[in-house]
């Protein structure tokens, strides 16, 4: 038997293996590989797969880092060793040996960020807090279908899953006052998928036939919200306090090749789109991904990834089309990910309608925003080969009171 066959669990075979940054009590961060519930050392198995030097001095770091500024053909490279490792069976008994078990290990951020984006590029969601936010208008703003809004976010305060979150402060509206300066009143969530680039393209412009080549892969996302703040600070700049706190990452990177079987067309589209944007002959970029929505141990909604309706490939190619450069770490979120039903939101603004239609929990509690205490966990499942599912790396945090 191999290493695989000894330490796989569901979704978390030889044929994901998701990058992460891991220590132990009495060592220093190293770049590791998740195989079920263990980890392992990237760089060791390498070795043990013959790799080349430049291939084994790229992962034998702290996180992705390294690996990131390499191109598409190295991180191939690399991922093929790794999986040639771990199912050998002749290092099965060293391999096994050395792995980790996760309840041994600290997990970090597993790469620098560099830069973030965040995006708005689900329809389901964008007309939701249209109606929400601007009763009486049309849900999508004129340039919706054009282009993939997105705007610029901190990078300084994306945190690892496990980060609690400290209810934020700032402006918040009043219904017949000036605004009052406190703590958030309606904390919420928002369910995205997180990409991870690399391959450095100083000149700027990507095209969608090049997506493949800068984005390493993906992570699931919570880009933290307080909608209260958000909606005062808006218009006409866009979010800026209300989102710039917190946004939590899962601590494992799935590899974009690990989601080939996972891929579907994106939803159809219904306004010509520029050049650059026109994907009808591109390859399909959606990706058949379902998150779930748990909070403190529930699940209230399970959003459909494969419903957005702006892709990554898409999404890359703007934020690059103007001369913009991209560089290793750099990192852009899909924006809310929605389906059509309640049950398939993906957020408490969505799933309660603004607050106005409280959630009813298992314990009969109604819930309209996030209260101090309150943990909300991200789970994916992707499609995987042979009819399989691949199980992404969990975001958790947990709200805490305000500094």
């Amino acid at each position: 038997m191999s290493a695989a066959e000894h330490l796989t669990t569901a979704g978390l075979g030889a044929t994901h293996l998701p990058y992460g940054s891991y220590s132990t009590a009495a060592g220093v961060p190293k770049l590791g590989v998740r195989l079920g519930d263990h980890v392992l050392d990237a760089a060791a198995l390498l070795r043990r797969a013959g790799a080349a030097p430049d291939d084994i001095a790229v992962t034998d770091t702290a996180n992705l880092d390294a690996l990131l500024a390499r191109d598409r053909a190295a991180w191939d490279r690399v991922h093929a060793g790794l999986v040639h490792a771990v199912s050998d069976p002749a290092a099965a008994e060293s391999i096994v040996a050395e792995a980790v078990p996760l309840t041994e290990v600290t997990l970090h951020l597993p790469f620098t960020v560099a830069d973030y984006v965040d995006f708005y590029g689900n329809e389901f969601h964008a007309s939701n807090v249209g109606r929400i936010f601007r009763p009486g208008q049309p849900p999508l703003t004129p340039n919706w279908k054009h282009l993939p809004i997105g705007y610029h976010g901190r990078a300084g305060t994306i945190v690892p899953s496990g980060t609690e979150v400290p209810r934020p402060r700032g402006l918040r509206p009043e219904p017949d006052d000036p605004p009052t300066f406190g703590s958030s009143r309606r904390l919420d969530i928002e369910a995205e998928v997180g990409f991870v680039l690399g391959s450095p393209a100083p000149q700027g412009q990507i095209p969608l036939t090049a997506a493949a080549d800068h984005i390493f892969g993906l992570v699931l996302t919570n880009d933290w919200s307080a909608r209260d703040i958000q909606a005062f600070e808006y218009v006409p700049l866009g979010p800026f306090l209300g989102k710039s706190f917190a946004t939590s990452i899962a601590t494992w990177v799935t590899p974009l090749a690990c989601l080939d079987h996972a891929r579907i067309a994106p939803p159809q589209r219904d306004t010509p789109l520029a050049d650059y944007l026109d994907d009808s002959a591109a390859p399909p970029w959606a990706f058949d991904i379902v998150i779930e929505i748990v909070l403190n141990g529930e699940v209230v909604s399970r959003a459909p990834y494969g419903t957005t309706y702006w892709t990554a490939a898409q999404m890359l190619s703007h934020m690059t089309v103007n001369g913009a450069t991209l560089r290793p770490g750099d990192f852009f979120a899909s924006g809310t990910v929605s389906g059509p039903e309640r049950g398939q939101r993906g957020c408490f603004l969505e799933i309660t309608w603004g607050g106005a239609e409280p959630l009813t929990l298992a314990d009969g509690t109604d819930i309209t925003f996030l209260r101090d205490g309150d943990e909300v966990t991200l789970r994916g499942k992707a499609s995987g080969p042979d009819g399989g599912l691949l199980a992404l790396g969990e975001c958790t945090g947990r709200v805490v009171s305000a500094r």
